[in-house]
Formats: structure tokens, sequence, C-alpha cells
């Protein structure tokens, strides 16, 4: 009677801890219910750790891929500066036309450049640089890039001469670029001349120095290389195919005319543009006789126009009085 007395299920809650944390069955949990939601926690932050180390993986992976890009570029170009010796040949361009309206324009020329260095030239987002008949790069948007391709929506002002016209039309493209082949297609969204307007280009290698290689012919650039010890030049060859109609105002004669003329030398100025800067870039140039020459062949060529035109004309007339009589 001398002490109180502990209730008996006291004693045993006292005894039952007692005995838990004796064999330490609580700190066993205890860590098992913090361990478990930090693992899936750092589960988690591993995961986003390694996603965001792949990207940069890949992009320095590509960063690299076109650093030996472009290094082989220069060491290609490096080739045409010591030996610039090229002449450029006329470029082979065909038109051909279905009921006088659909027409199909196919143009074949050489470039002695490389085909990467082409292929900048044609996709430059300024381009006006190189090409006299674009007069303005309104803008350009990319819709869509998937590795070496993208799509790419261009607005431009290019400017046309024909015998005695001159004038600028808006142009609105959408650009499908492929830079691992070095191709490209397009098509006009909106226009206001043109019913159909669309094609596609490419740039395949030229190997310009397979004198070198003896009785080899190489069938790769680095069976090239091997054979002409690094030191033969790579030109390209470039195919342009470009399918155009004109709209429904500009289809009688001789508007259709007009207009598939327009197209032809706006084709051969570009390609004329084109060969022009190829030649700066190999460090060559024109002089004065040469330029004059330029000039006098431009004459020659707007002066063949003409005569077809007075020869279609003519026989356009003759057949029209064979049906009256």
């Amino acid at each position: 009677m001398g002490g109180s007395e502990i209730p008996r299920s006291e004693e045993k809650i006292d005894v039952g801890f007692v005995k838990l944390f004796e064999n330490n069955d609580v700190f066993v949990w205890i860590s098992q219910k913090i361990q478990e939601p930090l693992k899936v926690e750092f589960k988690k932050l591993r995961s986003v750790k390694e996603q965001s180390m792949i990207k940069p993986v890949s992009e320095i992976e590509t960063t690299h891929d076109e650093q030996r890009e472009e290094e082989k570029l220069e060491k290609q170009l490096q080739a045409w500066r010591d030996n610039p010796s090229w002449i450029d040949q006329p470029p082979n361009v065909q038109v051909k036309s279905q009921n006088g309206l659909f027409c199909h324009l196919n143009a074949e020329f050489n470039v002695g450049l490389p085909p990467k260095s082409v292929y900048k030239i044609f996709t430059h987002p300024d381009n006006k640089r190189y090409f006299k008949n674009i007069k303005e790069c309104i803008s350009r948007k990319v819709l869509m890039e998937d590795g070496p391709m993208q799509t790419v929506e261009v607005k431009q002002a290019a400017a046309w001469k024909f015998l005695w016209w001159a004038g600028t039309f808006p142009i609105h493209l959408i650009v499908q670029e492929n830079r691992k082949h070095l191709m490209s297609n397009y098509k006009q969204e909106k226009t206001m001349f043109m019913k159909v307007f669309e094609g596609c280009w490419r740039v395949e290698p030229l190997f310009i120095d397979e004198h070198l290689c003896d009785r080899l012919k190489p069938k790769t650039q680095e069976d090239y290389d091997s054979c002409t010890n690094g030191r033969g030049r790579i030109g390209s060859k470039v195919t342009m195919d470009q399918m155009f109609q004109p709209s429904a105002i500009l289809t009688p004669p001789p508007l259709s005319w007009y207009i598939r003329g327009i197209t032809t030398k706006t084709t051969e100025s570009m390609i004329e543009d084109l060969l022009a800067e190829a030649a700066r870039i190999r460090g060559g140039g024109r002089d004065d006789d040469q330029g004059r020459n330029g000039n006098e062949v431009e004459k020659r060529k707007v002066e063949d126009i003409k005569e077809r035109w007075r020869s279609r004309r003519s026989n356009g007339r003759r057949f029209t009085n064979r049906r009256k009589i």
C-alpha cells in the first residue's frame, strides 16, 4: 500500500515499446517509410538527369559531324583555290509544253564548286546577295525540322525582265530541303500569274581530276580522295525540273508565250548568277573583254528570242490563212 501500482494494461504497453525498441523494429519501420519515397524521388531525378544528358550528347555529336563536314568542304575549296582553272559551259535548258499551257522546264549544268557550296548558295536565307532577280527577302520561316530535312516558308519579291518589259512579282514558296542528299522540292503557295508553279533541284558530285587516278575509275568520294592523294577537285552537276502553267487570264497567246519566255529567262539568269558566284569563290573573275563578250552574248539571246517569236507569229498567220482558204 506504500506505493502506487501500475495497471497491468499500461505495464504491457510499456513492455511492448521496450521490446519494440530492443528489436529495432521501430527504426526499421521508420527507415523504410522514409527511404521508399526517397528512392522514388531519386529514381525520378536520375531519369530526368539521364534524359537531360541525352540531348546534349546528341547535340555534341551533331556539332562534331558538322565540324567534320566543314573541314571536308574547306579542303575541297582549297583544292579549287590551288587549281582554279575551269571553263563554264552553257547550261542545257529545255522547255516542253502541252497544248501551249502546261510547261516543263529542265535545266542541266555543271558548276566549278563542291556540291555543299552550291547547296549553301541555293538555300542561303538571304540569297538575294547571289541572285540579282531576287529583290527582297520578305520573310523566311522554318515550319518543320527533322535531322537533315526541313520545311521552310519563303516570301520574296522577284524581278523579271524580258525583251522590252520589266517588273516585279511576289513569290510565296513552301520549300522542302534535304541537306543530306543535297536536294530540294518547292511549290508556290499563292500566286497571281501562275496556276501551277513547282519543281525540284538536286546537286551531285563531279570528279574533275579523274585523270590523276590512272586507269582506276573512282566510284565514291573516298576512292577519289585516295587515288588523287586528296588533291582532286570536286565539282557539281545541277539538275533542275520546273513545272508551271499560267493563270487563266494569261493563257491566250501571245500572253502565254510571254510568261514562258519570262520564266525561262529568269531561270537562265539565276544560273548565270550562280556561275558568277562560283567564279568569285574560286578566286577567279571576269576581265573587261569577257564582260563585253557576255553583253554581246546576252544581246544575241534577245535577238534570237525575238526572231523565234517573229517566226512563230508568221507561221501562225500562214496556218490561219490556209484554214480560211
